[in-house]
């Protein structure tokens, strides 16, 4: 699946950064933990699966909160009643009459109080590693501890080992965690909302959320005690607790987490089908796309699109290619032979020329997984990266690739290595030569 357009909700005079994603009949908005960016989300390969493990049966929605990520930033920390109101502002933006919270750590308290204000607008609450009243105080030596760790080192991620103990020694983990604190917020807006998470106190609404509600906890959390998750079950009516191993508090560290949310909602868990296997990934795009769509007008850019659709389509045919979607503007595709897929993005960058358009394209070689008609898996994140690597009319393929198509005839230049998002160490990148 190709990351989720980011769109903004206005709430009152602030925007909220939103996105939605997902077919499934159930309505559901994830409430994120104390930061959050819904963007740098999709460059984690296990946050990535762990979100479109909703989508398979759910609409999801997710949000930055005002001052932090791409939401506005707001001059004071906001209260839980503003946080609410950025809500209930995503909901309407996505044509949400009434959803499924689920909410992460800090923002299973707004969930909560979100349940019992609007029982009209939730359906159903799921709370992951949540508390009623805060578990530190600014006297306690871990949080002491913490704030220090924002003052001083924030965005270096070495605050892994806090947040997911079970990872601290995953270097490609910790440095997407850096980045995830840099895109969050600041260092002194983080020290802020975890001040303000140090007085939320939701104890006495608790006996007022009157939705179905599932509290999943981990036994060991070493950040939120499993007393907190206990406490919110025994004081929310008809609260059902399942309490799941492990130290990590990290939710997409738990992959069982996702059958567990579709089980409650749903009453049953699907199965999807799904196959492994070793495919050549390739992404096409389209150079400089909206500047020519501006300069076309809308009717006649659709026609243009309309007559590169079909061209890339007869190329992809003729290749023995596998349409996987449409990306708007461009195309995901696979191939069960590498010299064939380079051939089609050659054939295709050739196609579209005389349409007076370019063409990028990207392609690398891994295992990718068949979930009903998408893919998924570390291959597609990578072709992606390396396609917009590719200039104008430009053909980029990974080492891999390159190695597996030795003998075929077909030349290459190095471009040299790349950092790729996900990846721990750079990557050799090659353009296709004529």
């Amino acid at each position: 699946m190709a990351t989720p357009v980011t769109r903004y909700a206005k709430s009152g005079d602030v925007h909220v950064a939103y996105q939605v994603f997902g077919s499934g009949a159930i309505d559901l908005v994830i409430v994120p933990g104390f930061v959050s960016h819904i963007e740098n989300y999709w460059d984690q390969p296990d946050l990535a699966r762990w979100l479109l493990r909703l989508s398979n049966f759910a609409r999801v929605a997710i949000f930055d909160k005002r001052g932090t990520g791409l939401s506005d930033r707001v001059a004071e920390v906001p209260s839980l009643d503003h946080r609410m109101d950025d809500a209930r502002a995503v909901m309407d933006a996505a044509g949400m009459q009434r959803a499924a919270l689920v909410g992460i750590s800090e923002g299973g308290s707004l969930a909560a109080l979100f349940a019992a204000t609007y029982p009209h607008r939730c359906q159903a609450l799921v709370l992951y590693g949540t508390f009623a009243h805060s578990p530190w105080t600014a006297t306690t030596e871990g949080m002491e501890s913490y704030l220090r760790y924002i003052d001083g080192a924030w965005g270096s991620g070495r605050s892994l080992s806090m947040w997911a103990p079970s990872r601290r020694d995953d270097p490609a983990l910790q440095q997407w965690w850096g980045g995830f604190e840099r895109l969050g917020a600041s260092p002194s807006a983080a020290m802020a909302v975890v001040r303000m998470a140090m007085q939320i106190d939701v104890g006495d609404i608790l006996s007022s959320v009157q939705v179905p509600t599932l509290v999943i906890h981990c036994t060991e959390d070493t950040l939120i005690p499993i007393e907190f998750g206990r406490f919110l079950a025994e004081h929310i009516p008809g609260a059902r607790l399942i309490e799941i191993q492990g130290t990590d508090h990290l939710f997409f560290i738990h992959e069982q987490i996702g059958d567990l949310v579709e089980e409650f909602l749903t009453g049953s868990i699907s199965t999807a089908e799904s196959d492994r296997l070793l495919a050549t990934v390739l992404f096409t795009d389209i150079v400089n796309s909206t500047a020519r769509a501006e300069q076309l007008g809308d009717h006649r850019w659709r026609d243009l699109l309309d007559v590169h659709h079909a061209t890339v389509r007869r190329e992809l045919a003729r290749s023995r290619g596998n349409e996987v979607k449409s990306l708007g503007d461009g195309f995901l595709a696979t191939f069960d032979g590498p010299a064939r897929a380079v051939r089609c993005a050659c054939s295709i960058a050739a196609a579209v020329t005389p349409l007076g358009i370019q063409v990028r394209c990207g392609l690398h070689t891994g295992e990718i997984e068949k979930v009903d008609s998408d893919v998924q898996g570390i291959a597609v994140h990578i072709a992606s990266r390396i396609t917009a690597l590719a200039g104008p009319g430009e053909i980029m393929v990974s080492r891999t690739v390159k190695d597996l198509v030795a003998g075929s005839g077909l030349h290459f230049s190095e471009r040299g290595k790349h950092p790729l998002k996900g990846l721990q160490e750079p990557m050799d990148v090659y353009a296709v030569s004529n």
